[in-house]
C-alpha cells in the first residue's frame, strides 16, 4: 500500500504524517512568458518582476479592495517571513499587485479575486486548488481507471479530497515525478508545446565495455525517429561500470515514448527509465508510490515559467 501524502490539511490532503522537505533548487533566473508560451520582452531586471510596469502604489484605489487583507499579511502567510521581511519586500519594489508594482504598505487586496507576485513567481492564493508531485511506480498506468484492470492513479489521487488529474503521462514500465493538479489552466500549459518546458530522466541500459563516445553527441545533435526527428536539449552520461551505463537526457518534448525511442534508434534498449524534474519542480527523495504538495516556491515558479 503507498504511503500516504504528507500534505498539509488546509488543501484537503491527510492529516497524518510529517511534513517532506522540499526537493526544489531555485533556478539561476525564472523564464518568464506570456500566456502564449512567447518569452516576456524586457531586460532580465525587469524579468524578475514578472514583467509589470513601474506604476507607483498610488495606482487607481479600483486596484486594490479597501475591505480586503492587508497585503504584507497575505505576504507572510504565504511564507515570505514576518510582515516586517514582507514590508521590507514591498518597499523595495519586488511585489506585484494585477501586473502593477507596489511600494506603498497598507496596501488591502482581495486574495481570492487578484494575482500577486513576488520576483515573478506567482502566489497560488487560491487554497481550493492543489497541485501535487507523485513518484508513478513502475507497472502503473497514467490514467484514473483501466479497462484492464492494472493499477492506476486512482489509488494516489483519492488521497486527497479535491479531484485531482494526471498532468501528462508516464508510460506503464516508465516511473518518477508526474504532477497531479486540480488547476486546468495549469495543467494545460505545462502540457502545451508553446511554453518548452524541460523535463529530465535517468536512463539505465545494458552497454558492455561503456556506452559508445558518439552516443551523447547523437542524443544532442538529434536522432531520426519514424514521427520526426528529436533531440535532447542536454545528455550527459552519469555512471558505467563496463556492463551498464547510466546517462542523463533533458528535454522539451512530449511525444509518446520519446525518450525509449531516442535510446532505441541507437541500438539501446532501456531497463528502467525515471522521470527526476518537470521544471523547476525535482522528485528527489520520494520513494515510489510517495507523495507530496508543492511548495509555495515551487508552484510559484512552476507557473510563472507558463504564464501565469
Amino acid at each position: 500500500m503507498a504511503n500516504r501524502p504528507s500534505s498539509s490539511s488546509r488543501r484537503g490532503a491527510p492529516a497524518s504524517g510529517s511534513r517532506r522537505r522540499s526537493a526544489f533548487t531555485p533556478p539561476r533566473a525564472v523564464r518568464l512568458r506570456d500566456d502564449q508560451g512567447r518569452p516576456r520582452a524586457g531586460s532580465a531586471a525587469q524579468s524578475t518582476r514578472s514583467g509589470a510596469d513601474d506604476t507607483p502604489a498610488d495606482a487607481p484605489p479600483a486596484q486594490y479592495a479597501q475591505d480586503g487583507e492587508r497585503l504584507q499579511k497575505v505576504l507572510a502567510r504565504a511564507g515570505f517571513g514576518s510582515r516586517r521581511a514582507c514590508e521590507a519586500l514591498i518597499s523595495s519594489g519586488r511585489v506585484t499587485v494585477d501586473g502593477k508594482t507596489v511600494h506603498t504598505q497598507g496596501v488591502r487586496i482581495d486574495p481570492a479575486r487578484q494575482v500577486v507576485h513576488v520576483d515573478g513567481r506567482r502566489l497560488q492564493l487560491d487554497e481550493g486548488k492543489t497541485t501535487v508531485v507523485l513518484h508513478k511506480p513502475r507497472k502503473v498506468v497514467s490514467a484514473m481507471s483501466d479497462p484492464e484492470g492494472r493499477r492506476d492513479l486512482s489509488e494516489f489521487a483519492d488521497q486527497y479530497s479535491q479531484r485531482l488529474y494526471h498532468v501528462g503521462r508516464l508510460d506503464y514500465e516508465t516511473e518518477g515525478l508526474l504532477l497531479l493538479t486540480n488547476d486546468g489552466e495549469l495543467a494545460h500549459r505545462l502540457t502545451h508545446p508553446s511554453f518548452e518546458i524541460e523535463k529530465t530522466y535517468v536512463c539505465r541500459f545494458h552497454a558492455p565495455g561503456g556506452p559508445p563516445r558518439s552516443l551523447v553527441r547523437s542524443l544532442r545533435d538529434g536522432v531520426e525517429l519514424e514521427d520526426g526527428p528529436a533531440r535532447a536539449d542536454k545528455a550527459r552520461v552519469l555512471a558505467q561500470d563496463g556492463r551498464e551505463a547510466v546517462v542523463e537526457v533533458t528535454l522539451h518534448e512530449g511525444r509518446n515514448r520519446i525518450v525509449r525511442r531516442m535510446f532505441a534508434s541507437q541500438g539501446f534498449e532501456l531497463t528502467r527509465l525515471v522521470r527526476t524534474r518537470i521544471g523547476p519542480v525535482l522528485l528527489g527523495d520520494l520513494a515510489p508510490g510517495q507523495m507530496r504538495e508543492l511548495t509555495d516556491r515551487e508552484l510559484g515558479t512552476l507557473m510563472a515559467e507558463v504564464g501565469l
